[in-house]
């Protein structure tokens, strides 16, 4: 099979390297000859780290490597039979680029975005087979993370949504095949780890280390909410946030946060800029922070009321996902553990708390505030009704 990959950043070239992997022939492709030969090197360099760890071989590298061309010609691609684009997330700019596409390729060659949040059915608009089109959305780093969304637009043929779906399982990636909904499902999904715990600091209740704290110590996640971000990059966090919030008609469920777009407008992005909830050093290490550990009583209660309310608005996001037909229950939970590395799926985490316990959370904070953005899933209410477990 031979690919084409439209954009050789990071991006890019981390899906050039997983069907590199998995046997195909690629082609990545860029305007900017500097920014394929910075993939190449960094390439060499990834792959002598897996050398170094044992995980390959010289002679796997070497296959891997010749596996790869590095062209500056959309018209290098015309022989695809698969071609991904990872470019930046403007609409206009990945209208262009199909429509100049299209004229290259053959009849069937399937013509896929890795956009994290435009619409898929937009972007096949520019085609004149727009059936032909579908989103492949890579999560990074994109050799490491086991997820893949695939989106069929609701031009997308049924053939080019199971070749895919083939292709990519081939690739050793699990696949959770989403609505061409905003966000998808991890970028919904995911929304209320980062607002909600945005709104519990704006309220004064906890400060970023005793958030971050609660969500590792109690909930097992990686990284806390305002680690991520810093990680992420509160500019591209935020755009995220902004771009649901606009697309969804401006549910308050997604509503940005003033103290991340202040920290975006002010440069303070996190790692990458040395500032951003937390300040690092040249490294992108986190200098030292007063850090709340969970060594009293008080502690203790206030880290629980923290992750209960950051988990129940996750699980009521999965849940209204679920309700209304984004994906599959599977489909979310292994979304959400493999796309984002969540401890657990959220759906099995709401059956473990008990489907009463959400309703009840959830009942609770809207009582409290009596905003829209609480609102309890139909899904949940229902369930808990009829006595019911999602698995």
């Amino acid at each position: 099979m031979l690919v084409g990959v439209i954009g050789s950043g990071t991006m890019g070239s981390g899906i050039a390297q997983v069907a590199a992997t998995a046997g195909c022939s690629v082609k990545l492709y860029d305007t900017n000859q500097a920014a394929l030969d910075k993939a190449k090197a960094s390439l060499e360099k990834i792959l002598n780290r897996l050398i170094e760890k044992g995980r390959i071989d010289t002679e796997e590298k070497s296959r891997i490597q010749s596996n790869i061309s590095y062209v500056n010609s959309l018209k290098d691609l015309a022989n695809s039979n698969l071609t991904i684009e990872a470019i930046i997330e403007n609409l206009d700019i990945k209208k262009k680029v199909f429509s100049e596409l299209e004229s290259y390729v053959s009849d069937d060659c399937i013509i896929a975005s890795n956009t994290s949040s435009l619409s898929i059915a937009s972007i096949a608009s520019s085609l004149h087979k727009p059936e032909r089109c579908v989103g492949i959305h890579f999560f990074n780093p994109a050799p490491l993370m086991k997820l893949v969304e695939v989106i069929p637009a609701v031009q997308t043929s049924k053939a080019v949504l199971d070749k895919s779906v083939e292709t990519i399982t081939s690739w050793k990636k699990t696949v959770a095949v989403a609505k061409d909904t905003p966000g998808f499902i991890v970028n919904r999904v995911a929304r209320p780890f980062y607002g909600e715990a945005l709104r519990i600091y704006e309220e004064g209740i906890a400060s970023f280390s005793e958030i971050d704290a609660a969500m590792k110590d109690i909930g097992g996640f990686r990284m806390g909410p305002f680690e991520l971000m810093d990680f992420i990059g509160n500019d591209v966090n935020y755009t995220v946030t902004e771009t649901v919030f606009t697309a969804f008609y401006f549910d308050p469920r997604y509503k940005p946060s003033f103290t991340q777009k202040r920290l975006s407008e002010a440069g303070y992005l996190g790692r990458k800029s040395g500032k951003g909830y937390y300040d690092y050093d040249d490294n992108g290490k986190k200098i030292s922070t007063c850090h709340s550990e969970l060594d009293s009583e008080s502690h203790k209660e206030l880290a629980g009321s923290i992750f209960n309310r950051v988990l129940v608005m996750l699980i009521n996001e999965a849940a209204d996902a679920l309700f209304l037909n984004i994906a599959s229950a599977e489909d979310i939970d292994n979304a959400m553990t493999k796309g984002v590395n969540y401890p657990k799926g959220l759906l099995a985490w709401a059956d473990e708390k008990g489907i009463e316990w959400c309703v009840t959370k959830m009942e609770e904070l809207y009582n409290e505030y009596h905003e829209d953005r609480y609102r309890c899933s139909p899904l949940l209410r229902k369930m808990n009704k009829d006595n019911r477990t999602f698995y």
